[in-house]
């Protein structure tokens, strides 16, 4: 303890007493007994995994002598650098900290909060903190050193000199408060941080606010450059979630998730299965387009306010919600109209506007027949919807119900961007040939279907001889071929009326088909009929005669090659219930060795 109280004397005599105002030495001694006495208490609060729900670690936070004046840790550090008890107090913060963690520092991860101008404090670089580590065997690996960027670094280049030091031995660093203090992304640029913890300010309303949803976009592409995570802080709401979920922000930490504690507290079961949803919904819109995705997937869960609502209560509540332009009235759970902010304003701004309006019911002013629109209603509908309204109106709110009741709202502007992102991640997935999905979502749709335990068939398509065909008749040719096959399969599904199905591009001549449904005969007996009718068209009369072409084998040798063939191996769940992905590809791999022995167009069925 003499080394956290043996720099007092030398601070009273730094502050003459007599300089020091009665509140300051009362702040002074308060401080001097939580120092000797070793009074703070360690509360930590889990930094969760967003796409899992799975806590990585817990970020130690200080606090007071529960009723003291320095009972807020921003009050009680405050005060420790005003009398140059920074040091002490950390060390005594960290030190208990450790001592909490010794448990969980084997398997999970402790941030440590530390001031920069801490680091290049003498005495933190002796190694104290490893002394503390080995004494309860925990790994260096495991411990964060969480560095606030609302004090400003002077001299960088020493900084990154004594951070280097701590990273050798096995420390990680995280950069805390991104986005609100003085340098930003120098600091960021400068120290390559392993975690990049974004600013609460930035992350309120992220969900309402296009210009913080584009920094923190730039930040989590910076964070996949740079090799480092994004920890978003301060969520406190299910938006907020959503939103950095759908970023793709990969850590987070909140009160919405679990508020610090003086126990290493889980997640609670409903926030962890919230974000389980989220994920799952993000993962569906790799299969949705325009067309098939139901606007209730992204309405908004406004507040609905009684057509009775005053309308000074509608002005209090756009002045707290600037995001807000506006409100849903709802009576008895059902729509009644929808106040515009725009129009409700240019209407307080006319003569006795305010004097008429303010304390007189909303529904003086409201529009009584806006668009409402069922939640499975397809966004690409919605729009049409939404652009035949009067001009006046087309930037008003969509309301979205659900079996007739109220259910959320959805601005033009969310609408839009929603389908040009549906429209981007579908082209960023597709085979830029066919434009059909590529092997990212072909996986994601086969780990589904297995999922559901409902009864499938999935189709492998692949063409016979088709090598010798691109020799032949060159690789142009043979892109007009696969996409040709492309077509035939998508005939093929349509004239037997299966639409919920999926058709996938794995590469090449290779295609996939997921049908739920388990006997699939009449389907591929279909779809060879139609490919054996129009493939003669890709190849000359003489060879059509023939039945063949000729060309050189893998072994130079000239060799007979039949008409290109298609071949479908089925794999359904009724023979047998598939565990994995890999399980299912390797069933199909051996009935298509099978079909690959006739050469003819075939189907063959596991």
């Amino acid at each position: 303890m003499a080394l956290l109280v043996s720099a007092h004397s030398e601070i009273l005599n730094k502050h003459k007493t007599d300089e020091l105002s009665l509140r300051e030495m009362r702040v002074y001694m308060e401080l001097n007994e939580i120092l000797h006495n070793r009074d703070v208490s360690i509360v930590f609060q889990p930094i969760v995994s967003l796409a899992d729900a799975e806590v990585i670690g817990y970020e130690a936070l200080s606090r007071g002598p529960r009723g003291s004046i320095l009972e807020r840790p921003d009050a009680m550090f405050a005060a420790a650098g005003q009398f140059d008890l920074a040091w002490e107090l950390e060390y005594l913060c960290r030190a208990k900290a450790l001592e909490r963690a010794k448990e969980i520092i084997a398997h999970k991860m402790l941030f440590l909060n530390v001031d920069p101008q801490i680091i290049n404090d003498p005495r933190f670089q002796k190694g104290h903190t490893w002394e503390m580590l080995r004494k309860f065997c925990a790994n260096a690996g495991n411990v964060i050193f969480e560095i606030t960027e609302k004090t400003a670094i002077e001299d960088y280049r020493s900084f990154c000199r004594i951070l280097e030091n701590y990273t050798s031995q096995g420390y990680k660093i995280a950069i805390d408060d991104t986005g609100s203090g003085y340098s930003g992304l120098k600091t960021l640029a400068q120290t390559r941080p392993n975690f990049i913890k974004v600013d609460m300010e930035l992350v309120r309303d992220i969900d309402r606010d296009n210009l913080k949803q584009a920094m923190i976009k730039a930040l989590y592409d910076f964070s996949l450059n740079t090799n480092s995570n994004i920890i978003a802080e301060g969520i406190e709401t299910e938006e907020e979630l959503a939103a950095l979920i759908n970023i793709g922000i990969p850590y987070g930490q909140g009160y919405y998730l679990q508020k610090p504690h003086a126990d290493f507290l889980d997640l609670p079961p409903n926030r962890k299965q919230k974000i389980i949803e989220i994920n799952s919904r993000k993962k569906r819109e790799l299969f949705y387009t325009a067309a098939t995705m139901p606007v209730g997937e992204i309405a908004q869960p406004d507040a609905g306010f009684p057509s009775s609502t005053p309308g000074y209560a509608a002005i209090d509540h756009f002045n707290k919600h600037a995001a807000i332009q506006g409100l849903p009235i709802v009576d008895d759970g059902k729509p009644a109209g929808l106040l515009m902010k725009n129009k409700f304003l240019a209407n307080l701004a006319t003569q006795y506007g305010v004097a008429v309006y303010m304390n007189r019911p909303v529904s003086i002013l409201m529009d009584k027949h806006p668009l409402i629109v069922d939640c499975n209603t397809p966004l690409e509908q919605v729009s049409k919807l939404a652009l035949t309204r009067k001009d006046d109106d087309i930037y008003d709110y969509i309301i979205v119900t659900k079996e007739e009741r109220y259910f959320g709202v959805i601005t033009v502007k969310r609408l839009l961007e929603k389908t040009t992102q549906l429209e981007l991640n579908r082209a960023k997935h597709a085979n830029p040939l066919t434009g059909l999905p590529g092997n990212v979502i072909i996986e994601e749709a086969l780990e589904k279907i297995i999922s559901q335990h409902t009864e499938y068939a999935v189709l492998y398509f692949d063409l016979d001889n088709f090598k010798a065909y691109n020799d032949v008749y060159g690789f142009e040719a043979g892109d007009k071929v696969i996409c040709f096959t492309a077509e035939v399969i998508q005939q093929g599904l349509s004239l037997l009326g299966h639409t919920n199905v999926f058709i996938g591009h794995i590469g090449g001549d290779d295609f996939i088909a997921i049908v739920q449904m388990a006997d699939v005969r009449q389907l591929c007996e279909e779809i060879i009929a139609l490919f054996d009718s129009g493939i003669g068209q890709y190849f000359t009369a003489a060879d059509r005669a023939n039945g063949y072409i000729v060309t050189k084998n893998r072994h130079g040798q000239e060799e007979q090659f039949p008409i290109t063939a298609l071949s479908v191996a089925v794999v359904t769940s009724q023979a047998r219930q598939f565990a994995s992905v890999a399980e299912l590809s390797e069933a199909a791999s051996h009935v298509k060795k099978i079909c690959k022995l006739s050469w003819k167009s075939s189907y063959n069925m596991y």
